[in-house]
């Protein structure tokens, strides 16, 4: 086994690492600190999400021998950062994240479940995930009116990174961010905490289980996560000529999702841009030995882990509005991409439209947020349209 790790595995698994997380932490800590999390709570909710995605990333490759990467759900986490704060605080979303990794689990031992959600027309399940992410991709621009001296220079090394290699845009965007962070945001007032130790002080919190909240925050977070991350991520697998058996896969990151979710985390899912990386050519000649690479995101992961505390503390430093700037800057290509699908059917435009408005409103109806009902309407009109032609 041993034998087959080469220097091209590892540098596109340490790459893979690097722009997974630079291009997704503010997106997890907007989320749960929108769902009402403390600095604690949000920094311990990244250690096991962190931790999460590095063990399954270490544990599927070496299992199947394909680089079946693994990665937290970053619609997930949008969406939260979209959804207003439950009845129940942080400890009703816990509930929540539960509810969806046990739908996780449903599905990885129950196929007809994961047959319904691929069955969703992909404009509807394109149109929710484009709904979902609308209000957080406002962000850069509304940070830009009120902060332009903290965003301007984000914007601009984004810019760059995205004309040099569009993988290269939110390493950019965070390596400036660190800059501004430095020279611009006045932190005299603030200061890191003193205990030296990069681990957070670990904050279970107590689930709080509700109809509510199961229809309103997870059951489309299950949603986004399946069509959003898991299919997409078999896909490219399958692109790349690997054979993949999905149903052992969602069960083992459903049951990691499960381990984690108490702890304020948001589900870990198959990875679909990373996974790309270490699928291909770049990872190694020999398609057999790339599973390598996914091994060495994985242990890149874990490492990055233990810098929870340190990352949370320097996100708190920053305007809030700066944090949901970058985490905004970085779904805008996932936003382009679902937008662009949502309405590639010229006969099929009026269901994927009311799916993405409703979606996007943030309204709620009978306690149940709009990502439901967006999907409800939209694949009522999705049906009905044929019919009366």
């Amino acid at each position: 086994m041993f034998r087959q790790l080469s220097v091209s595995a590892i540098y596109m698994g340490l790459l893979a690492a690097f722009v997974g997380y630079s291009a997704s932490f503010a997106i997890v800590l907007a989320g749960m600190k929108a769902m009402g999390a403390t600095d604690a709570q949000a920094a311990t909710g990244l250690f096991f999400a962190t931790m999460g995605m590095g063990v399954c990333s270490i544990w599927l490759p070496a299992v199947t021998r394909i680089p079946a990467a693994v990665a937290w759900s970053t619609p997930g986490a949008a969406f939260l950062a979209a959804t207003a704060i439950l009845p129940g605080g942080f400890g009703e979303a816990v509930g929540a994240m539960i509810y969806c990794a046990g739908l996780i689990i449903i599905t990885g031992f129950v196929p007809a479940l994961g047959r319904v959600v691929a069955a969703i027309p992909k404009p509807i399940a394109n149109a929710l995930l484009a709904g979902v992410l609308l209000k957080l991709c406002f962000a850069p621009a509304l940070a830009l009116g009120s902060i332009p001296l903290m965003v301007l220079p984000v914007l601009a090394a984004w810019l760059i990174g995205l004309m040099w290699n569009r993988l290269a845009a939110m390493p950019f965007a965070v390596i400036a961010f660190l800059v501004v962070l430095y020279f611009v945001v006045d932190t005299s007032g603030q200061a890191m905490p003193s205990d030296p130790t990069w681990l957070p002080a670990f904050e279970f919190v107590a689930p709080t289980f509700t109809l509510q909240s199961f229809f309103s925050i997870a059951l489309p977070l299950y949603l986004a996560t399946m069509a959003g991350q898991n299919i997409p991520g078999f896909a490219v697998l399958e692109l790349n000529k690997y054979s993949v058996e999905r149903q052992p896969l969602i069960q083992k990151t459903g049951l990691v999702s499960m381990l984690i979710a108490p702890f304020g985390s948001v589900p870990v899912n198959m990875s679909a841009i990373t996974a790309a990386m270490m699928a291909g050519e770049d990872a190694g000649r020999d398609p057999a030995t790339r599973y390598w690479a996914a091994i060495t995101s994985g242990v890149a992961y874990v490492l990055l882990a233990c810098a929870a505390g340190p990352v949370t503390s320097l996100a708190g430093l920053a305007p809030a509005a700066l944090i949901t700037a970058v985490a905004g800057l970085a779904l805008i290509p996932a936003l382009v991409s679902s937008i662009s699908a949502a309405f590639g059917d010229p006969k099929q435009l009026e269901a994927p439209a009311l799916t993405f408005l409703i979606a996007a409103s943030g309204m709620s109806l009978f306690g149940v947020s709009g990502a439901f009902w967006g999907v409800i309407v939209g694949a009522v009109v999705w049906i009905a349209k044929p019919l009366k032609r």
